[in-house]
């Protein structure tokens, strides 16, 4: 009689959990509450106005798209500052973000209207500290290149030093982890895969292009040439 009742019971008890499973899971029962990770999606239009696309840029870099090591990167910023700075990837995106969209128009002739994702410039010179007779930024890149930019006009301009382009990360190609988002400027002013920052007191500085014969300025309402 004993062992009946028991045979009863956990009939009764594997009769409800039957139920209980499908009248509250009836798509199954749900895997542990672990996030998982969602694929960034590229947007094309902000605020009513059409986007280009990561991939509608052409690759004119000086040696190719530079694969950085993220792992080991660092970002310098020195020169004339008070205190000088290096900071990994993460370090440098834990600044204040900041959104812009900026067509960037290239010497070829053809443009592209992206929105940027990045920390201003501005935000890690103050960082650093500008030591008296500053007046020009020098940005060096990991391939070797460089160009500069008059001081003021980083900081008037709120000058981006960008990690992504309409939503999604910094595709190698554009300049991951960094690229400079020079609105106003020829698209040589754009440097990719930067590596430093210099404040210096040499308003005649003169990267890779001006070197050959590029405008200093690269000021998009004077010709890039002369």
């Amino acid at each position: 009689m004993e062992t009946k009742s028991l045979v009863l019971l956990l009939l009764s008890v594997i009769v409800l959990t039957v139920f209980i499973a499908v009248v509250f899971f009836p798509s199954g029962i749900p895997e542990s509450n672990t996030s998982r990770a969602i694929a960034a999606v590229e947007i094309r239009d902000y605020q009513g106005q059409k986007l280009d696309s990561v991939t509608d840029f052409r690759e004119n870099s000086i040696k190719g798209p530079q694969y950085v090591n993220i792992s080991n990167y660092q970002l310098r910023i020195d020169g004339l500052v008070d205190r000088p700075l290096t900071m990994n990837y993460s370090e440098v995106l834990a600044y204040p973000h900041y959104e812009k969209m900026v067509t960037l128009h290239c010497v070829e002739g053809w443009d592209a209207t992206i929105l940027w994702d990045g920390v201003m410039v501005a935000d890690l010179i103050d960082e650093a500290g500008t030591s008296p007779g500053a007046n020009t930024v020098i940005f060096y890149a990991y391939d070797g290149y460089s160009t500069s930019l008059p001081l003021e006009y980083v900081k008037k301009n709120a000058i981006l030093l960008a990690s992504g382009m309409n939503n999604v990360t910094l595709p190698v190609d554009r300049g991951y982890p960094f690229t400079l988002v020079a609105e106003d400027r020829w698209g040589y002013k754009w440097i990719k895969w930067v590596t430093r920052i210099e404040l210096s007191d040499d308003p005649g500085y003169r990267g890779y292009w001006e070197q050959r014969g590029y405008s200093l300025s690269g000021n998009l309402s004077e010709s890039f040439f002369g």
